[in-house]
């Protein structure tokens, strides 16, 4: 049984307030993080961890990732009510939670078939309906495309072209890109049928991105 206190209500104010506190500014992106009840993706033992803005080990070598981080990722999307998103790497099911948050249209691709099925059941419990599939989403959903918005939720060596070519003219991609060791976070904004423009944001760490795409 899924129970959302008054005190987790209010430990999330708290995490929004922090997640604030470090820069994040867009109103619909911190009211989605105060919608989601983070303690939901955790087992009972570690409830007392989920709202501390920290990433958490999900088992299969898998983090839920650090609420600053997915509002940072959600920030740069600049997701709109009617953008159409694609989630690569949908993990505890978090981030795709908070997508759902700001869009009805989320498609989310999971490579670790445990996860996969844990997120699907996590997602019944709570009454969420995303398009999820299991794949290698380093290689995106192409009979799903085209997407406004692409999130990937993990380390890429490089950014696959496959993923712009699944965009719409004038969608973003955000995904951070480097060695094993730390990523950059890219935007990339498809401006034309061959053109696109790439920006360059701070630093982080994340699980690598498995796949044809990603690290073999």
């Amino acid at each position: 049984m899924l129970i959302d206190s008054y005190r987790h209500k209010g430990m999330r104010k708290s995490l929004v307030r922090t997640v604030q506190d470090k820069g994040i500014k867009d109103k619909r992106v911190l009211q989605a993080l105060e919608q989601v009840p983070r303690h939901y993706f955790f087992e009972n033992a570690f409830v007392e961890q989920a709202y501390q803005d920290k990433a958490f080990p999900i088992g299969e070598g898998q983090t839920i990732s650090q609420p600053y981080t997915v509002a940072y990722q959600t920030e740069l999307l600049e997701i709109k009510p009617t953008d159409k998103v694609l989630e690569i790497g949908t993990g505890s099911g978090y981030q795709c939670s908070i997508l759902l948050q700001l869009t009805p249209n989320v498609y989310t691709i999971e490579y670790n078939e445990p996860l996969y099925h844990k997120a699907q059941k996590q997602f019944e419990l709570m009454g969420l309906k995303p398009q999820a599939f299991l794949g290698d989403g380093s290689e995106g959903l192409p009979q799903h495309a085209p997407f406004d918005k692409i999130l990937v939720t993990a380390g890429a060596p490089i950014i696959p072209k496959t993923l712009i070519t699944q965009l719409t003219i004038g969608g973003k991609l955000v995904i951070p890109v480097g060695d094993t060791a730390t990523q950059k976070m890219m935007r990339i904004t498809r401006v034309g049928k061959e053109d696109f423009t790439k920006e360059e944001f701070d630093d982080f760490k994340f699980v690598p991105l498995l796949g044809k795409q990603g690290w073999q």
